[in-house]
């Protein structure tokens, strides 16, 4: 496979510097890509970047992923973070460990192949490292004019971003600079990879290197991603979409990957899988004759559900998904996860009762009306069992006078209460 081809078509491709295809084409490339550490788990704004290494190590070159452990503890300038509080040790590597178990689900870490991945965290280089040394050693090769030339730092200090420059901010790009000439003299690493707007940060890279030993070095980036209507990719109501599943469980991720628009997942699919192009335009012919099926956005969720998480956890979160229209929703309501039904029902009114008044000697009429007031009166609550409206953990009931009991409760803790078609509510026990 060649690596450049391979990005093209994918839209990967923002901007590289001359050269960087002859450099591919004619040797085994070592390249970085830069993470930063500041949480212990990536999200998917994280994904196109750990792709571009997938697809790097697929066409035979050897990817290093570097954790940013130091440069993470500053604000970078291109107007997207604030300055960033200093984390400790711990924290770090805490961080820096989970980061890579995520990321070996992409990369081979482990192999004897000779173009196998790395992980390398900055801060290992630069906590020794004194202001003088990095002054005379890395401050002296870059002058003030080059670095106030960048997009990122002139747009701070025209005000366009935030307010203002501090000084740490502006060795930003030195730092970043000073990591691409170590990887460089340390391990033969030849090219930079990352987001369009890590540009000026990388090109800094490769005129230290040049200036400091006269080497030849390159950069290439992704452009940034961005939904159809223009708005941030990979963001929603409730936050960040994360990778780990303590944070967005595995039904919460392939939902928003089913929910992307027409236009997003044609262009997704082949930014976050690793389908073929035949495969993918074979999709795409598929989505046009019928959009309704949306063969782009199943397909799109599975794979990119599978590769974070597991093929039993995407097919968990499609039967999870399908609940409300199942005819065994029932059962499946007394399998899924506690976080899996939270979910689901996200957003639907929620009752609290007492655990005690589900000992037996009270009726669903008295819980669902004195105890919880999910109906105004026994009388509508009668009417609307008796027409066959109430279902209860996705059970039809009929009978109101029916004793209230634990056995009723899912995940030892919840009842779902169902009032005609669409409207749900969930009782929880306190």
């Amino acid at each position: 496979m060649n690596f450049i081809e391979e990005l093209k078509w994918r839209g990967m491709l923002h901007t590289m510097i001359p050269g960087t295809d002859e450099l591919l084409e004619k040797e085994k490339v070592t390249a970085y890509l830069g993470i930063d550490p500041t949480a212990d788990s990536l999200h998917i704004g994280h994904l196109c970047g750990v792709m571009i290494l997938r697809h790097f190590q697929r066409c035979g070159h050897k990817p290093i992923a570097l954790v940013g452990g130091a440069t993470g503890m500053i604000g970078d300038p291109s107007g997207k973070s604030a300055e960033r509080n200093l984390l400790d040790e711990a924290t770090l590597r805490h961080n820096q460990e989970a980061i890579k178990k995520q990321l070996s689900k992409f990369l081979d870490f482990e192999s004897d192949a000779p173009n196998r991945a790395e992980l390398v965290n900055n801060y290992d280089w630069m906590k020794e490292f004194s202001f003088l040394d990095f002054a005379r050693t890395v401050g002296k090769h870059i002058t003030v004019n080059y670095m106030m030339a960048k997009d990122s730092v002139k747009k701070r200090l025209n005000g366009e971003a935030r307010d203002g420059l501090s000084f740490t901010e502006f060795t930003y790009q030195l730092l970043q600079g000073y990591d691409f000439l170590h990887l460089f003299e340390t391990k033969g690493c030849k090219l930079q990879m990352g987001g369009s707007d890590q540009w000026g940060n990388m090109t800094t890279g490769t005129e230290l290197i040049r200036r400091t030993n006269g080497g030849e070095a390159y950069a290439l980036t992704c452009p940034l991603i961005t939904k159809a209507d223009g708005t941030k990719f990979g963001k929603t109501e409730s936050g960040n979409v994360w990778l780990d599943p303590r944070y967005t469980s595995p039904y919460k991720f392939y939902q928003f990957w089913l929910n992307v628009s027409d236009d997003d997942a044609e262009r997704y699919i082949k930014i976050f899988t690793s389908l073929t192009r035949e495969e993918v335009d074979a999709l795409v012919a598929e989505q046009k004759a019928d959009p309704g099926l949306r063969p782009l956005q199943k397909r799109l969720a599975k794979e990119v559900t599978v590769m974070v998480h597991s093929e039993a956890d995407y097919n968990a979160a499609v039967e999870a998904s399908q609940i409300l229209f199942s005819n065994k929703a029932g059962e499946l309501l007394r399998n899924i996860d506690e976080q899996t039904l939270l979910d689901i029902f996200e957003g639907v009114d929620k009752f609290e009762i007492d655990r005690a008044d589900l000992d037996g000697s009270v009726n669903l009429a008295v819980l669902l009306t004195d105890k919880a007031k999910v109906f105004p009166s026994k009388g509508e609550l009668r009417k609307l069992a008796q027409g066959n409206g109430l279902s209860v953990n996705k059970e039809k009931v009929t009978d109101i006078n029916l004793p209230a009991t634990q056995e009723m409760l899912l995940n030892d803790k919840y009842i779902l209460i169902q009032k005609g078609k669409k409207n749900y509510y969930l009782l929880i026990v306190k």
